[in-house]
C-alpha cells in the first residue's frame, strides 16, 4: 500500500513570508507550488523549485484566482474561458521557472476557491482540465474524490489523483468544511495521523455531522500554511510508515502496490 504526501508551498511573496517550506520538503513527496496569482512570486517560485529538486520531491503547479488580498480563498466570478487561460498561464510560468532549476512538472492542483468551485461546477472543472491537457497531457490532475474535477480530468484523458486532506474537516457532502467554521482546520497531530491512516487504509473519514464518508485517496495534503506544518508532516509520514504504508509520489493506478 502506498500514498503520496503533498503540501501547498511557495506561498510567500514580496516581503511576506509564509510557511516553512524548506523543512516541509523533508517529509513530503509532492509540492504544489503557488504560481503568483493567489500567492508566490518569481523568486519564491524559483527557490521553492530548487528546494523540491534537491529533496527529490515532485513539483506541481498550484494555480488560483488572481487574488493576493484574499489569498485565493474568495469565490470570484470568471468565465470558463478566463479560468482556462489563467490556469494555463500559471502552469506555463511555473514550468519555465522550474526548468531553470532542472525540474519538470508532474501535476496540477488548483488552489482554494478555484479548487472548491471546480469540485462542484463541471464547466469550470472542464476548463481546468483543458488547460492541463493543452500544456502537457502527461500531468496528473489532483481533485476531491468523486468531484467534477476528477470526472473532467478523466474525460479529458488525463491521469487523476483523488486527494484527501489530512488537516481539514469534511462537510457531510464530502466537500471541505468552510474555514470560517469552528474546527475546520485540524491542528492536533495525533488526530491528523489517526484520520489520515483511516483514509489511506480504509478509504473512510468522519464528517462534521458524525457520518462516515467513504472514498479512496491517492494523495494526502497537509497545508503548508498550517501552524507547525513541518512537524505535522514529519509526524504524519512517520505514522504512515510505521503502519507499513509506503510514502511516495503518485503513480498511475496500474503501477501502485
Amino acid at each position: 500500500m502506498s500514498i503520496d504526501l503533498n503540501s501547498d508551498v511557495g506561498e510567500s511573496f514580496g516581503a511576506f513570508r509564509l510557511g516553512a517550506d524548506a523543512e516541509v520538503m523533508r517529509s513530503i513527496t509532492s509540492a504544489n507550488v503557488a504560481c503568483g496569482f493567489h500567492a508566490g512570486d518569481p523568486g519564491v517560485m524559483r527557490q521553492t523549485g530548487r528546494w523540491a529538486g534537491e529533496a527529490g520531491v515532485a513539483v506541481g503547479a498550484h494555480p488560483g484566482f488572481p487574488d493576493l488580498v484574499g489569498f485565493g480563498r474568495r469565490e470570484l466570478r470568471a468565465s470558463a474561458r478566463e479560468v482556462e487561460d489563467m490556469v494555463l498561464y500559471q502552469i506555463g510560468a511555473l514550468a519555465a521557472i522550474a526548468a531553470s532549476e532542472g525540474v519538470t512538472l508532474a501535476h496540477v492542483k488548483a488552489h482554494g476557491a478555484l479548487y472548491n468551485m471546480a469540485a462542484r461546477d463541471r464547466e469550470l472543472a472542464d476548463a481546468i482540465a483543458r488547460a492541463v491537457r493543452a500544456f502537457d497531457r502527461s500531468l496528473v490532475l489532483f481533485g476531491l474524490p468523486g468531484s467534477e474535477l476528477i470526472s473532467a480530468g478523466t474525460a479529458a484523458g488525463l491521469r487523476v489523483a483523488s486527494e484527501g486532506f489530512a488537516d481539514r474537516a469534511y462537510a457531510p457532502d464530502g466537500s471541505l468544511a468552510p474555514r470560517t467554521a469552528p474546527g475546520s482546520v485540524i491542528h492536533d497531530a495525533e488526530e491528523v495521523v489517526r484520520r489520515s491512516l483511516r483514509m489511506v487504509t480504509a478509504g473512510q473519514v468522519t464528517a462534521t455531522d458524525g457520518a462516515t464518508l467513504t472514498f479512496p485517496v491517492d494523495t494526502l495534503c497537509v497545508h503548508g500554511d498550517t501552524a507547525g506544518a513541518a512537524e505535522l508532516t514529519r509526524l504524519l509520514r512517520a505514522g504512515l510508515e510505521q503502519r507499513g504504508v509506503t510514502v511516495r509520489a503518485f503513480r498511475p493506478q496500474a503501477d501502485r502496490a
